[in-house]
């Protein structure tokens, strides 16, 4: 498992590139959850996402190493992060992309100068896809998830958070491959272990609460949820320990309660968040987390919507 150091030394590593999100808050929604709810604005990160956090602690060192040329294997948002950091170190990139790629995340992806190739619909054709490419023209493969550096690197939310907020008693994180929940727990346990850290998944993707209940990794079939961030079918190798050893609780929503979670930030908050995002949301609204008058901090994972599909979620 990573340390609280390996976090701390990602935020040197990475704070000239990323920046310090906001907190925000809305009192329609407090009064909603019937606690006092504030979101982790990491859409309006560098890339409108969180990833760029771990991918630039990643990247940085494969070109301290020398490497000249990375791959990723992923469904946008990682690949636009790595694409991002690749273009300001001066490398090039090749992001392996599923052939259901969210065209907006795959202009980005372009518009950060990254190469791309389409393969398949699954986590596992694309990363053999990117670690074939990265064999064949002598370069490095950046994990989405399942890297130590990549882990500590999504930790520096939970630094900031504990900067930047006096009284938190839950955190609430989306948990998809696991290494931003993973660092997060990490973060805050290792600072303050009386904050509860609870994750969530769409109940079409509940790789992790399965693995958690099962004590062990335990697949589950390619699934499909508006979430497109969160459908991996099972938990990174390095992540199952850590969320093991640390989180309170586990959690699930269903695709018509993520849809409302959008709906209701984008009309009462007046912003636009991916529903990967918005899972923290719907916990929150639809009393999964079991709180009452407690000081709630959902992490707003991204912001890179599909904007084709945005008019199916406000029906």
């Amino acid at each position: 498992m990573i340390s609280l150091s390996d976090v701390r030394v990602a935020r040197e590593n990475v704070f000239q590139v990323v920046k310090a999100t906001p907190i925000l808050q809305s009192a329609q929604l407090s009064n909603r959850c019937g606690n006092r709810v504030f979101l982790k604005a990491e859409h309006l990160q560098k890339t409108g996402a969180f990833k760029i956090r771990g991918a630039a602690n990643k990247v940085k060192q494969v070109v301290g190493k020398g490497a000249t040329f990375v791959t990723a294997a992923s469904s946008g948002n990682h690949g636009q992060a790595v694409a991002y950091i690749a273009k300001k170190l001066g490398i090039r990139a090749t992001i392996v992309v599923p052939d259901d790629v969210i065209q907006n995340k795959l202009a980005a992806i372009q518009a950060y100068h990254g190469g791309i190739e389409k393969c398949g619909r699954t986590p596992s054709e694309r990363l053999r896809r990117a670690e074939q490419l990265a064999s064949e023209g002598g370069g490095a493969v950046i994990p989405p998830y399942d890297d130590p550096l990549i882990i500590a690197g999504q930790g520096t939310i939970g630094l900031e958070l504990l900067d930047q907020l006096d009284e938190i008693d839950i955190v609430v994180v989306p948990i998809g491959g696991g290494g931003l929940i993973s660092g997060i727990l990490t973060a805050i346990k290792e600072i303050k272990p009386s904050v509860k850290v609870i994750g969530v998944e769409p109940e079409t993707a509940n790789d992790t609460c399965i693995s958690l209940q099962n004590g062990a990794i335990t697949s589950i079939s390619q699934t499909a949820t508006v979430a497109d961030g969160l459908r991996a079918t099972q938990p990174g190798n390095l992540k199952l320990p850590i969320v093991q050893h640390y989180v309170d609780d586990i959690v699930l929503v269903s695709e018509e309660q993520i849809k409302d979670a959008v709906r209701f930030v984008l009309e009462r908050m007046k912003q636009l968040i991916e529903p990967s995002s918005a899972v923290t949301v719907a916990a929150a609204i639809y009393d999964k987390i079991g709180a009452c008058e407690k000081n709630i901090v959902c992490v707003i994972s991204g912001g890179n919507v599909d904007l084709s599909q945005l008019a199916k979620m406000m029906v």
